[in-house]
């Protein structure tokens, strides 16, 4: 299941705020050309003669904080067009322009939420897009994707549930053991492989857990706390306490990744076949990525604002906050959901890691007849080759 489709819960939510009278974005929406890309200036950095003159990249879903890093390539000189969701202009690297631009194309309800992959392999212009390791394992035989960067550490996905109903529970295991006693189950989107790791791995019995989630809280809010849902570390926690009046208190959470599910959510990839062909762009352009999330992080006002205006000009229903988009910049730090990891470069991605998803999906996606690529190895899925070793978060 795609990150996009896991994402509608937020649309639901939105929806469902918006028609309580909450903070909404709305508005018209503007369209146009990318701005013409700016000329470098002398000793900025020069992407023309290696990157294509327009990069597009592909993301999982509407403007949020954690696109942050791809928005933050973008100065004040965009152009929006919002029948498309997109949004372009010159691609900037430390305040300069690097010669070309950069295409930022909105996911999910735009793409009528089908797979970044499939997207990519359909719209050959896409040079990059969002991925989770458990889509590209299932989709290499014949849609092969490599992983260049890692955005996000750990994936956001998380299972939530009511602590004044359990508080004792501390993890995902011990909310497994609840819901058995109770009675209660946890909510998800049916066919999501990490439940189905949950379950095999005996986290979950597979008497609580429940795949007929429909993205909205009404079932989460009626069952008064007896009940745990899915949701993402950084939007529901704070959506549900200070969005959503009927629930209106705190949750508590545990990451699938520290519950032993630790894919790559969201990493940027190329479609495989074209590796090659993108490498001296590659070369140049992944540090620039790395260097804009460090340079998001560290201040991200003024990219969120950015972001909550394509909100309103998109105007496609889905409703995002400024106090969403701070909690969510607040949670992805304080949760490691975006961190340097065990180095001091942002970026990389673990060999062990990926070797431990391919293991855990391939007999998953064997039995639903998607099976990965026959002898499937870590080094088909992703590369560290482009990182800059020198840009990380500081602490």
């Amino acid at each position: 299941m795609s990150h996009s489709t896991l994402r509608r819960s937020l649309a639901a939510v939105a929806t469902l705020a918006a028609v309580a009278g909450l903070a909404a974005c709305g508005g018209g929406s503007s369209s146009g050309s990318a701005a013409a890309a700016g000329t470098p200036a002398a000793g900025a950095l020069d992407l023309s003669g290696s990157c294509p003159a327009d990069v597009v990249i592909q993301t999982d879903w509407n403007p949020e904080a954690e696109h942050g890093h791809l928005y933050q390539l973008l100065g004040n000189d965009y152009k929006v067009d919002a029948g498309k969701k997109s949004v372009s202009g010159p691609l900037m690297y430390k305040g300069q322009p690097t010669g070309v631009n950069v295409e930022i194309r909105s996911g999910g309800p735009a793409i009528g939420y089908s797979t970044v992959t499939s997207q990519m392999y359909q719209d050959k212009s896409i040079m990059l897009g969002y991925v989770n390791t458990d889509e590209a394992i299932r989709l290499s035989d014949k849609n092969p994707t490599t992983a260049v960067f890692a955005p996000l550490e750990k994936s956001p996905q998380m299972v939530m549930w009511d602590p004044s109903t359990y508080p004792q529970v501390t993890d995902l295991k011990s909310l497994g053991v609840a819901l058995k006693a109770s009675g209660g189950v946890v909510r998800y989107f049916g066919g999501a492989a990490y439940m189905e790791y949950l379950v095999s791995s005996g986290i979950f019995d597979k008497s609580v857990v429940d795949g007929t989630y429909d993205g909205t809280p009404a079932k989460f809010v009626s069952a008064k706390g007896k009940d745990a849902q899915q949701g993402f570390a950084s939007a529901e926690p704070y959506t549900y306490s200070k969005e959503i009046p009927a629930w209106g208190k705190e949750v508590k959470y545990q990451l699938v990744a520290d519950a032993g599910y630790p894919f790559y959510s969201s990493a940027l990839s190329v479609r495989t076949a074209d590796l090659e062909k993108d490498s001296a762009c590659l070369k140049k352009l992944v540090p620039v990525l790395q260097q804009a999330e460090v340079d998001y992080f560290a201040s991200p006002a003024a990219t969120n604002k950015l972001i909550l205006d394509l909100v309103t000009q998109f105007n496609n229903g889905w409703v995002y906050t400024e106090g969403a988009a701070d909690a969510a910049d607040k949670t992805m730090i304080s949760d490691g959901i975006v961190s340097n990891g065990e180095n001091a470069y942002l970026g990389d991605i673990d060999e062990k890691r990926v070797q431990t998803i391919i293991d855990d999906v391939t007999p998953i996606f064997t039995k639903e007849n998607t099976p990965p690529k026959t002898g499937l190895k870590t080094s088909d899925l992703f590369t560290n080759e482009f990182l800059d070793q020198t840009i990380g978060l500081k602490s």
